[in-house]
């Protein structure tokens, strides 16, 4: 009745692996990992923010509607000297672009800060947030 180790290993794999669960209390957040991750996703958004801003306003020069629009404007209000192109240009554009991403990464880090804090001012009266996980 001698078993190799080779055959216990087989019969330990035939057993079902049972599905565990445990349900734990998210009680506590720390405030500067919040204020980190929020200040790295603000960032990502406000690179994307410029990127698709330039792509944009490249896909409308390109395709000629600042023309369009000039001389539907011109037609409009009879005023020659007015030009969209020259009131939007990819300078300002992009540098627009750019303020309102820098505002987005100051407000968005501030949010993150003020969500952590808030989140654990609550916990003291509600007692946290029950999560359940698997080993699946």
């Amino acid at each position: 009745m001698s078993s190799s180790v080779a055959d216990r290993l087989q019969r330990k794999a035939k057993r079902p692996a049972g599905t565990k669960q445990v349900r734990l209390k998210l009680v506590y957040i720390d405030f500067w990992s919040v204020v980190k991750l929020s200040f790295l996703i603000s960032v990502a958004l406000g690179i994307v923010t410029v990127v698709a801003t330039f792509f944009v306003w490249l896909i409308l020069n390109q395709t000629g509607i600042f023309n369009d629009l000039d001389s539907l404007l011109q037609d409009i209000l009879g005023d020659a000297n007015f030009s969209i192109q020259d009131t939007f240009s990819l300078s300002q554009i992009m540098l627009f672009s750019i303020v309102v991403a820098i505002l987005n990464v100051v407000v968005g880090t501030v949010l993150g800060a003020i969500v952590a804090v808030l989140y654990n001012l609550s916990v003291k009266v509600t007692g946290g947030l029950l999560v359940g996980f698997t080993n699946n």
